[in-house]
């Protein structure tokens, strides 16, 4: 199990960087003048999903086999700014699918909310 939890450990770091890399791709993309509009990409998209998935099943797999002890505050925390992230960033995606426009602070946010994720599982003793 050790070697899963591992696996899941590497593939929620990759959702973060898909995450936050996405949203500054997108970001200079627009400051640079190449992007069209400021909408979130399929790198942002899954990155916030895989990043909201990987994290319950390491919370699961680390509670139930691994004897794993977190702390219940900070874990409903990061789920919260996760659900907040993953629901904003598809938002923002469905609506620039159908062409409609997308408010970029929609973007923002979802954004600074990966990057508050980070913090928290980071500086949260």
């Amino acid at each position: 199990m050790d070697a899963v939890y591992s696996a899941l450990v590497g593939l929620h770091l990759l959702g973060m960087a898909a995450l936050v890399g996405g949203w500054l791709a997108v970001e200079v993309g627009v400051r640079s003048g190449s992007g069209s509009a400021l909408a979130p990409g399929p790198v942002m998209l899954w990155g916030a999903r895989l990043q909201l998935l990987t994290g319950l099943a390491l919370v699961g797999l680390g509670e139930a086999t691994l004897d794993k002890d977190y702390d219940s505050v900070k874990i409903a925390v990061k789920l919260v700014v996760a659900l907040a992230v993953v629901a904003l960033v598809e938002i923002a995606s469905g609506r620039s699918r159908r062409g409609r426009p997308v408010a970029p602070v929609t973007v923002h946010v979802a954004g600074a909310l990966g990057v508050l994720n980070v913090l928290v599982a980071v500086l949260w003793g």
